[in-house]
């Protein structure tokens, strides 16, 4: 084995080919904070809490977590509050329905979950949530954006109101909510925002006009934090989910369901663990399941073919449609 042969002073412990062979450091290359490039001005560092003398990344712990919960009556939502509590996080549950947080804290170990019922979409109730946060857990360590609802229908026939609705819920009420626990995170223990997205976000699919902008909307808002927050040690995950069990196809108060959403749907269980892993792995994007992995490639590199077999159903399910009160 020959030295490594780049000039940005790696460790001996670094591995590489032959100079002539390789002008760069391998992947077991430990580089000191000025070796990192730059893009734009800014340092590409870990950020400060996450470095050791080693410059390497260490699994981030959930035993002891505090972490806020939203949309956990139903769905990924209460899914992710169980297997988190089962990882020995704390958690503050929150959604509409509170006769529903009652029974997801039944099912969890005694003092696991927390519950708090309210409306996100609410400034009022936002605040009280991450006081509560704070007043019962101690702080805040990570926040979990699950709630969501859509619409089923043509664009022209859904009104105004739908539309600000879904963009409220979809995108407003989590963007808020994670500007007003900022200065919490930032204290708080290696801390971690999640948004739980959707594959729509990468391409729309026809009918679910306001949905799909507003899942695109909240994507790119997640890497706009996730390059923001960098500094502060706040990690920023966003999931891109597909077919998933939940509860948003039911609760459509009016209109069908399209075609396309009918069929094998990944367990909200399945997805709550891979949401899970994911934070621990410091993931920053993640598409859990083969049929998102294969829509995510289709989005990638062809949308057309998505295209072109959404509309051989546009007839069939053309119907306007209504608020899916989902996971809130």
């Amino acid at each position: 084995m020959t030295a490594c042969s780049c000039t940005a002073g790696c460790r001996p412990r670094c591995s590489a080919e032959s100079p002539p062979m390789r002008r760069s450091c391998g992947p077991t290359c430990i580089l000191p904070t000025s070796a990192w490039p730059t893009l734009s001005g800014l340092a590409m560092t870990p950020p400060p809490r996450l470095r050791d003398d080693t410059m390497s990344y260490r699994r981030r712990r959930l035993a002891g977590k505090r972490v806020i919960v939203t949309g956990a009556s139903s769905g990924v939502g209460r899914a992710v509050a169980l297997e988190l509590a089962s990882r020995g996080a704390r958690v503050l549950a929150t959604a509409r329905r509170g006769d529903r947080l009652e029974e997801l804290c039944r099912s969890a170990a005694p003092a696991a979950i927390e519950p708090l019922a309210g409306d996100i979409c609410e400034p009022a109730f936002r605040d009280r949530l991450v006081a509560a946060a704070v007043s019962r857990l101690g702080g805040l360590d990570a926040l979990i954006a699950a709630a969501g609802g859509g619409a089923i229908g043509p664009f022209r026939d859904l009104t105004p109101d739908t539309f600000a609705r879904i963009i409220d819920l979809d995108l407003t009420a989590p963007a808020e909510l994670v500007r007003r626990s900022l200065p919490d995170l930032t204290r708080g223990d290696d801390p971690v925002i999640v948004f739980v997205g959707s594959i729509l976000g990468l391409h729309p699919l026809p009918l679910h006009g306001e949905y799909a902008a507003a899942k695109a909307a909240l994507r790119s808002l997640a890497g706009t934090l996730r390059a923001e927050l960098a500094s502060d040690g706040i990690g920023v995950l966003h999931v891109s989910l597909g077919p998933t069990e939940s509860e948003f196809w039911e609760a459509l108060v009016t209109g069908e369901r399209p075609p396309w959403s009918r069929g094998r749907r990944m367990p909200a269980a399945e997805a709550a663990r891979r949401i899970a892993d994911a934070m621990e792995q410091r993931r920053t994007e993640i598409t859990p399941g083969w049929q998102a992995v294969g829509y995510a490639l289709a989005a990638r590199f062809l949308p057309w073919v998505i295209d072109a077999a959404a509309s051989r159903h546009l007839r069939a399910a053309a119907r306007p449609g209504g608020m899916a009160g989902t996971n809130r």
